[in-house]
């Protein structure tokens, strides 16, 4: 297909000089690649040069001549018709000795010949089109309506008044049209066209869909050409396969498309899925791949990926000693690195089935930065597997064990290092990594995280370095630490967020679980630390509280003598412009964010595999944020009081005034005080929440405060409500 592209590119430069001076020197061509010729005349039919172009496609008819497969010579003079402006005799005559030797018993040819214009009409634009819908138009035939009715069933033909009578999946009741209308809007579907089956038995297609998975998805792709899953999604979810099996069902057919030798499958969610003409094996299919010289560490990953999903393919010997010599070559590249050696080994080994290779122990043995040799490996697998190869090359596995655990970066190699450091009789090596994890959690925020949860889930180990009471304490302790320290951490943010709401869960379930092992003076530790984590909210805090109060009554008497009123300390105070902020941001994230996340997830579920799918938890997570976003500022708003002229009191500094203070040195500096939402430091206007704000509050004109080392003195006291 060496012209196609270049076609292609003069169409979308919308180049139709350039178009028209190719189109000449193709048809001058003596051997036509039928299928091309096809796809440049269905490229040019729906391009804006379509119109021009009608008046020079005649010239194509040397070239349809000689093409042989009848079925390709009967698409491409139908497209012809479908472009040509000329409507010259040489034209009518090819239709009529086409339609003629194609339907020679045809009762109605002679009205169908009149109706499409190849009979006392100067117009024919489209005749074999039109002629084939007319014989396709039958009761119980199906069509597609390209107006926006869909897939529809013919009921009735009429050729008396020049109607047919519809029922469409997208529009209500029987619809009528003519036939000058149906020409333009409608194109014939086989009985067996996927939308055919979708239309007239999908519990049938539905029953097909679950036995054959991939088959249907071939009809699929055969009848609307390539898509992308989520197009793929769109013709089948709830329309076949019920939303309720949907997750199940997707996965089940991704596995079954990636053997399926017919299909294409794309390595990106944005590209599409494919039917190839013909089938090719996955041995074939891989060596092409291999032919695109990938790099290195792209080669790497493409054999691990193959031989994880067609590992029956090694029983083919002449394949198996082909890859074996390709990764062999690959060996003898002298820029690669030790991590691209030791996966390369890896594949030499499974490939002979040996139980090691002395080039792979040399390299391990001679390395000391493990780290960085995992970091560098991209498959996780791998990893875990030179953990395995380093504890049986190094006698000194325990201490590289040790250092790892606090480094790396998989909660899989995190795993697979705490069980090999438990086994030891003796834990001096992990107590010692989980002291400096404890004492240092600031240092290692998700691996401390990731020990947490393995101690205070019921899936812990008992016998794990602080799992007893004492150390759960100590745990939880340094926790909230953790939990204070994400405040003014933006890029901890996302962790202080999965931190609350492991407190939240299951009606604080673990903060009720540490309460009760822990000492009255532990405990008092625990609310002081909540108090100083800005990601709890009140209502959090005041839950602590109470369930410490459960374990420890005495702890009541802390909520005695408050200087504001619990109730008054709950209301969230704002202006008019505050509380439309945030409710237009509830709605953005109820509406747009949230839908934007579940496309994202449906997309990222289309790769399989999830276990090792980062884009799908990456997804995943992103939804909780958003859960949790929405969840607070739900409950926010609930506590909401927008503040009114009368709320506002200038005897004093209170929510919604506006106070000059001047400093030591006499400057003057005015402060407008609003709830949390209006907040901008920036422009001087804080919340009451703040620390400033509380310094100032209940203060009257001619008094002072200090704040940072500085004395301030308040000069006049003004309603918001008043500002000019």
């Amino acid at each position: 297909m060496a012209y196609l592209k270049d076609f292609q590119e003069r169409i979308n430069k919308n180049d139709y000089p350039g178009f028209l001076k190719l189109w000449e020197e193709y048809c001058y061509s003596d051997e036509p690649d039928g299928d091309e010729f096809i796809k440049i005349l269905e490229a040019v039919k729906n391009s804006p040069i379509s119109g021009a172009f009608g008046q020079h496609i005649e010239k194509g008819l040397s070239l349809w001549k000689l093409i042989e497969d009848k079925e390709i010579s009967r698409k491409a003079l139908r497209l012809i018709f479908d472009i040509q402006k000329t409507n010259s005799s040489t034209l009518a005559e090819i239709a009529l000795q086409h339609l003629e030797q194609n339907y020679p018993n045809d009762p109605l040819f002679s009205e169908k010949l009149k109706l499409i214009g190849l009979r006392g009409s100067d117009n024919f634009e489209g005749a074999i089109s039109k002629f084939e819908l007319l014989t396709h138009m039958a009761p119980g035939k199906y069509v597609f309506h390209t107006g926006g009715w869909g897939t529809c069933e013919i009921m009735d033909v009429s050729m008396v008044r020049e109607e047919i009578s519809l029922e469409c999946d997208l529009v209500l009741g029987t619809k009528s049209l003519s036939f000058s209308n149906a020409f333009h809007t409608l194109y014939p579907l086989s009985d067996d066209h996927f939308l055919s089956r979708r239309f007239g038995n999908p519990d049938k297609l539905e029953k097909l869909a679950k036995e054959d998975p991939s088959g249907v998805i071939r009809i699929l792709l055969r009848d609307l050409g390539p898509l992308t899953a989520t197009e793929m999604k769109e013709e089948l979810f709830d329309l076949v396969i019920p939303a309720k099996d949907w997750n199940r069902w997707w996965q089940a057919c991704r596995a079954k498309i990636k053997k399926d030798t017919k299909i294409t499958a794309p390595s990106s969610t944005k590209d599409p899925f494919a039917l190839r003409e013909k089938a090719i094996s996955h041995e074939e299919a891989f060596q092409k791949s291999l032919e695109k010289k990938p790099t290195i560490q792209e080669t790497i990953v493409m054999v691990y990926s193959f031989l994880r999903d067609f590992p029956e393919t090694l029983k083919n010997a002449e394949f198996k000693t082909s890859l074996e010599a390709r990764v062999k070559d690959v060996l003898q590249n002298e820029d690669l690195t030790a991590a691209q050696k030791i996966q390369l080994y890896y594949f030499l080994i499974d490939l002979d089935h040996m139980k090691e290779s002395k080039e792979l122990t040399e390299i391990i043995d001679a390395t000391s930065k493990y780290k960085n040799l995992i970091d560098e490996i991209d498959v996780i697998s791998f990893k875990k597997r030179l953990l395995t190869s380093i504890k049986e090359i190094k006698e000194n596995w325990k201490e590289i064990f040790s250092d790892l655990l606090l480094h790396v970066e998989q909660n899989l190699l995190r795993d697979y290092l705490l069980n090999e450091l438990a086994k030891i009789k003796e834990q001096e090596y992990l107590k010692s990594k989980i002291e400096e994890l404890l004492n240092h959690p600031i240092a290692f925020p998700e691996t401390f995280l990731w020990y947490f949860q393995k101690i205070f889930t019921k899936k812990g180990k008992a016998k794990l370095p602080f799992s007893d009471n004492d150390g759960k304490a100590k745990l939880f302790e340094h926790f909230l630490i953790l939990l204070s320290f994400t405040n003014d951490r933006p890029n901890l943010r996302d962790l202080g967020k999965k931190i609350v709401n492991i407190i939240t869960a299951n009606r604080y379930e673990i903060v009720r679980d540490v309460m009760e092992v822990s000492s009255i003076e532990q405990v008092k530790e625990y609310i002081l630390l909540s108090t100083k984590c800005e990601s709890l909210t009140d209502h959090d805090k005041k839950i602590i509280q109470s369930l410490a109060e459960v374990v420890h009554p005495s702890l009541s008497s802390l909520r005695k003598g408050k200087d504001i009123d619990e109730e008054q300390e709950d209301i969230i105070w704002t202006t008019q412009e505050g509380l439309q902020k945030i409710q237009k941001r509830v709605s953005e994230i109820a509406t747009v964010e949230t839908l934007e996340n579940a496309k994202e997830i449906e997309e990222a579920k289309s790769h399989g595999d999830l276990r090792e799918n980062a884009e799908y938890k990456a997804a995943l997570e992103k939804r909780d944020r958003l859960q949790s976003e929405l969840k607070l500022l739900s409950s926010q708003l609930n506590k909401a009081r927008v503040l009114a002229p009368s709320d506002i009191s200038t005897q004093e500094v209170s929510i919604g005034t506006i106070v000059k203070c001047s400093d030591s040195n006499s400057n003057v500096t005015s402060f407008t005080i609003l709830g949390p939402w209006d907040a901008n430091p920036e422009k001087h206007i804080l919340s009451f929440q703040s620390k400033l704000a509380k310094e100032m509050i209940g203060k009257k004109v001619g008094e002072s405060f200090s704040f940072q080392n500085e004395n301030f003195s308040i000069q006049e006291i003004q309603n918001y409500f008043d500002r000019k």
